[in-house]
């Protein structure tokens, strides 16, 4: 009886979990955004390079590119929801290139995070470059001649000083492979800054973090 119980089991749970593994979150159900923002050169060299990407030629001297707009729970996130909304046309993710580098991204995006914004693709773009445009980046570091290490607390100042209206919990620096990765800034529904989750106000908190400039 048991082991008969248990291949039904069995049975339903394969019936049951490619549908359910199937099935995103709710589109437009989240708490606020986080705003990524990547340092392209440091991207470049830990892995863009080696793909052959186009953001990484010289020609389109990027910095602070747009990694993402992402709906975000308080605890955890959404992600390739369930949506209504078309994918956006080729022409629009082409347009995103100036401040995401590549088009390929920003249909990736879409596809992941987008979806969960409960807004039009055209529109989920638009909001995505507002959100951009409406951080300041420090021009200091586009003016590094060369390669060097640093805290990656000092990153955090720096975009600190240059948005006032943010406050330390509203943003985060991240590392990976011992490289400054992103800024990512915690912002309300209406473009406002808000407290991270605890998920995502986790600091690197590397004294030696390199930081590679526009070539």
């Amino acid at each position: 009886m048991h082991r008969f119980l248990f291949a039904a089991i069995l049975a339903l749970t394969a019936i049951l979990a490619p549908a359910v593994q199937a099935d995103g979150e709710t589109a437009g159900e989240f708490d606020y955004y986080v705003l990524a923002l990547s340092w392209s050169p440091n991207w470049c060299e830990i892995e863009g390079d080696a793909k052959g990407s186009d953001q990484c030629d010289p020609r389109h001297d990027h910095g602070w590119t747009l990694h993402g707009l992402w709906p975000q729970f308080h605890r955890g996130w959404p992600s390739y929801c369930n949506t209504p909304e078309a994918p956006p046309r080729r022409s629009e993710t082409a347009e995103m290139a100036d401040i995401m580098g590549t088009p390929g991204l920003a249909w990736h995006q879409w596809k992941k995070h987008g979806t969960c914004s409960g807004l039009p693709a055209h529109a989920y773009l638009d909001l995505s470059r507002v959100a951009y445009d409406s951080v300041n980046r420090p021009a200091v570091f586009r003016k590094l001649e060369r390669s060097v290490t640093l805290p990656a607390s000092l990153i955090e100042q720096a975009f600190l000083e240059a948005n006032p209206e943010f406050e330390a919990d509203s943003v985060t620096v991240t590392c990976r492979d011992h490289h400054i990765q992103e800024v990512r800034l915690c912002l309300s529904r209406d473009m406002q800054p808000v407290p991270c989750g605890r998920d995502v106000i986790k600091d690197c908190t590397l004294k030696d973090a390199r930081f590679t400039p526009v070539r």
